[in-house]
């Protein structure tokens, strides 16, 4: 036996006998444990809305129509459109309920809620998106006769649904207290 056969074969025995059978455990399944702060409320009061939102996003007013509230740290943000109603209510209404289904193509179920406030006379219907659609949520508000409002959640990257599920839930609770605490700044 020449030497390189002598080290190979010390060393496939050296292997062999390392390799004791040893009880070896699988590590459990773990889950991402992501935690949120609580939302603490600031009031915003942009043209003709004035609205609650989370003091942990940054609100962005782009002109009194069109407001974002940024999450920078979950790369997030709710988007918000202003239209003043001039004789096109029902237009308004069907633009925004087709954006909503738009994401049916990706999204594994949509889920229409009828939002209604006497108080303030905010009506319209909250969309939960889900699935792995661009948007996990959207919403329409009206009075019905002057004021139109969309909003919608959206993050910065390719998404998938269980994976900013959390971040997700997050946002939604944001909206539906921007959508709850909604007034119109104005009556005519």
């Amino acid at each position: 036996m020449n030497c390189k056969s002598a080290v190979v074969l010390f060393l496939f025995g050296f292997l062999l006998v390392s390799c004791e059978d040893e009880n070896v455990m699988p590590k459990p399944k773990a889950m991402l444990r992501l935690e949120y702060p609580m939302a603490k409320e600031a009031e915003l009061n942009v043209g003709e809305l004035t609205f609650n939102y989370n003091e942990q996003a940054k609100p962005v007013i782009k002109n009194k129509n069109a407001i974002i509230i940024d999450y920078p740290g979950m790369k997030g943000a709710i988007f918000i459109t202003y239209k003043k109603i001039d004789d096109n209510l029902k237009n308004l209404i069907t633009d925004a309920e087709k954006l909503s289904l738009e994401h049916m193509k990706k999204a594994d179920k949509i889920e229409p809620r009828t939002f209604i406030n006497e108080d303030n006379k905010v009506y319209g219907t909250y969309f939960q998106i889900i699935g792995d659609a661009a948007s996990q949520s959207q919403f329409y508000l009206t009075d019905s006769i002057n004021h139109f409002v969309t909003g919608s959640v959206y993050f910065y990257r390719k998404p998938n649904y269980d994976s900013i599920l959390p971040a997700a839930d997050y946002l939604q609770s944001d909206m539906r207290t921007i959508m709850e605490t909604l007034r119109w700044s104005s009556e005519e």
